[in-house]
């Protein structure tokens, strides 16, 4: 294994960690501050629409900055943002600093995935990049469990301090390790963003988005919506989010064989009915421990493994370009993490945050509709062919 891959895995972890962590700490950043749990939530709002309408500018914009550099900046700009948060003094200045924060991963995570794939001889780079991007996912099973009980038995703003400490530790490989690193063809911003001409990329992107938010209306209020199994337990909300995100994790390793059986188009519909079903009935089964933990089980399985065939069904559109058109569906999802800090925000006021799951349901509905919308118009373009059809 190339110890300059997990260097950047380590980055993404802590990435990853940083977006989701938030979800296990709502309670004490809420009294901390002395703002509404709904308030506390646009934490993870500001952070994600940052990094989602920054990272393809970024990435287009400082496309002759040597990757060394711009992995160090990113990064220290990214520790000095967390710790900015742990001692921030107001509601206020922790909003500003989170942005900066998002920021900062903006400007790493698509340098880092490019830089994985410009360091290995061409034959490895599928590798490569699983490896970087494992950091990211490996974040939901591992980092943002860990920052939540970290939070819980101490205080939240260790938890920044965690998130910190993981980047660091990034930074310092990065700095020892990485040595001069090929730049990437450069890509303009209009090239970037030139794929969502194409309708069927454009729904396929709409679908992201559409059940990215419909899953993160709950997650963002996790504390909220299982609050009458959690009752302030840390251990028992770090093992919940553990089996979250590690079913997450191990489906995502299982689906890309099951696509490979069946096509894109059954596995995103099955994913999207049985995700909508789950978050639908969370009013129910989030009243006790057992059906909690078989609907987290299952709804990490879905929820995560349905970015395999979304991404599968991206890159058989757009061959030529699909790391920017896999950049685009990660800006989508933290758009959709966006929306979600909100849409939760205004369901907690109206309808209670135990009803939170079937506005999330609404919302997978809907991808099932623009998800199936996409197949028609995949298929209308479909060439002739045993490889046409196993596209659809």
């Amino acid at each position: 294994m190339d110890r300059r891959l997990l260097v950047l895995a380590l980055g993404m972890f802590a990435l990853g960690t940083d977006s989701f962590v938030v979800a296990g700490v709502l309670p004490q950043i809420s009294r901390a501050f002395q703002v509404s749990i709904e308030a506390a939530g646009q934490m993870t709002t500001v952070y994600a629409i940052t990094y989602a309408l920054m990272a393809p500018t970024l990435a287009a914009f400082a496309a002759r900055v040597p990757r060394k550099v711009l992995l160090l900046s990113s990064l220290v700009l990214f520790v000095l943002a967390n710790l900015a948060t742990a001692v921030a003094p107001s509601f206020t200045v922790a909003l500003i600093t989170r942005a900066l924060a998002g920021l900062g991963a903006a400007m790493f995570a698509p340098t880092a995935t490019g830089a994985a794939a410009m360091m290995v001889p061409p034959e490895k780079r599928g590798f490569a990049l699983s490896v970087v991007i494992a950091g990211l996912t490996g974040a939901t099973a591992l980092g943002s469990p860990i920052g939540a009980v970290i939070g819980g038995l101490g205080d939240w703003r260790w938890t920044m301090v965690f998130v910190s400490a993981l980047a660091a530790g990034s930074a310092i490989g990065v700095w020892a390790l990485l040595s001069h690193i090929a730049l990437p063809p450069k890509v303009s911003l209009a090239q970037r963003v030139a794929p969502i001409a194409d309708p069927r990329v454009a729904l396929t992107l709409a679908s992201t988005l559409l059940y990215m938010t419909g899953q993160f209306t709950i997650y963002t209020y996790f504390m909220v919506v299982f609050d009458r199994v959690l009752s302030g337990n840390t251990l028992l909300i770090g093992a919940l989010m553990v089996l979250w995100g590690s079913c997450g994790t191990a489906c995502n390793l299982f689906v890309g064989r099951l696509i490979d059986s069946i096509g894109n188009r059954r596995a995103i519909v099955t994913m999207l009915v049985i995700l909508a079903a789950v978050l639908a009935t969370l009013q129910w089964s989030g009243a006790h421990l057992w059906t909690t933990a078989i609907a987290l089980a299952v709804w990490g399985s879905v929820g995560w493994g349905l970015l395999v065939p979304q991404q599968h069904r991206l890159v058989l559109l757009a061959p030529q370009s699909a790391p920017v058109v896999l950049g685009l569906n990660t800006s989508f999802t933290y758009l959709g993490v966006t929306a979600a800090g909100l849409i939760g925000a205004v369901g907690i006021r109206t309808v209670d945050g135990h009803h939170l799951g079937v506005i999330g349901a609404v919302f997978a509905v809907a991808a099932i509709g623009v998800a199936e919308l996409a197949s028609w118009r995949i298929k209308a373009h479909r060439p002739t062919g045993a490889a046409g059809l196993k596209a659809a």
